[in-house]
Formats: C-alpha cells, sequence, structure tokens
C-alpha cells in the first residue's frame, strides 16, 4: 500500500514561511508520497513572487546565530547549521560581518543550504555570492530555499503526528 501524506497547512510553514506557497501545497492534498510532495512543492515555489521569497526569507536566521526557541523550524535550524558549531571566533566575526555586507547589498538575509557545511565553507560562498549582481543572486537565493524545503519536506514525511501528517 502507498503512502499517503496529508500534510497540514502548520507543518508546512515550517518547512517554508511563505503563506502562498504553503497554501498552495496544502491545497494539493493528500499527497501519495514524498516525491509527489516535492513535486507540489516545486511547482508552488516556481510560482512564488519575490514578495513570497521575501517572506519565506524573513524566516531564516543569519548563518551563525544561535536559533532560539522550540519550535520545529527553530530545531530544524540549529541541525542545519550544525556545521557552525566548532567554528573559531575568527570564522564568526568573518561571517557577522560578512552577512553585514551581504544584507546592504542585497536587502535580505544570506541564505544557504548549510546542511552537511563547515563553517568556512558558507563564508566562501558568503563572499563569492557578493560579487553576484542582483537578478543572479535572486536565482540562487531560489536555488538554495528549494534545497532547503526539500530537505524540511523529507523530516515533516518522516515525523508524523505533531501538525497532522499522514
Amino acid at each position: 500500500m502507498s503512502e499517503r501524506l496529508d500534510v497540514t497547512e502548520g507543518g508546512l510553514l515550517a518547512c517554508c514561511a511563505s503563506r502562498r506557497w504553503a497554501a498552495e501545497v496544502a491545497a494539493g492534498r493528500p499527497y501519495a508520497g514524498l516525491a509527489g510532495l516535492r513535486a507540489a512543492s516545486a511547482k508552488a515555489l516556481a510560482g512564488l513572487d519575490w514578495a513570497d521569497v521575501e517572506e519565506a526569507l524573513g524566516a531564516h536566521p543569519r548563518i551563525g546565530d544561535r536559533v532560539r526557541g522550540a519550535g520545529t523550524e527553530a530545531a530544524w535550524s540549529r541541525g542545519e547549521q550544525s556545521g557552525m558549531d566548532a567554528a573559531a571566533a575568527e570564522l564568526r566575526t568573518a561571517l557577522v560581518e560578512g552577512n553585514r555586507a551581504y544584507e546592504e547589498r542585497f536587502g535580505h538575509v544570506f541564505l544557504i543550504c548549510a546542511t552537511g557545511l563547515a563553517a568556512a565553507e558558507m563564508l566562501a560562498a558568503l563572499r563569492e555570492r557578493l560579487g553576484n549582481d542582483p537578478a543572479a543572486e535572486r536565482e540562487v537565493v531560489r536555488a538554495e530555499l528549494a534545497k532547503i524545503v526539500d530537505l524540511r519536506l523529507a523530516k515533516l514525511a518522516a515525523a508524523p503526528g505533531t501538525e497532522g501528517e499522514r
């Protein structure tokens, strides 16, 4: 028997804070499995305008910030940024400065799919992306957001019960 995913809008918002995205994905439920959920997510993400992406970005902490809170999204962010745990003070300072420069240049938080990356890799990506023009950087941000959402959807599907999933 195939797995049915009946994700809730609340559960989806922990994956991506765009209300438009969450409503669109929730409207297609239940899904036959994770592949169907991910396909609906990708379609919804591709249709977001920049204001919707900025809404999603607003829920993401700066790389290197200590994520506080007890919610699902906060717990996932802490895990995703675990590459920062052993970072030296100089590296943390460079990330704070890099985040500031990035936000001044682009007007939003630096977003990167941090899962599996060391702090030095995140800093190198930040510095490289500072050279992007705004249009190119928006495309990179969309791609990074899609990677994060994909990972979180898998976590959501694997942990039924808290938001009415399965």
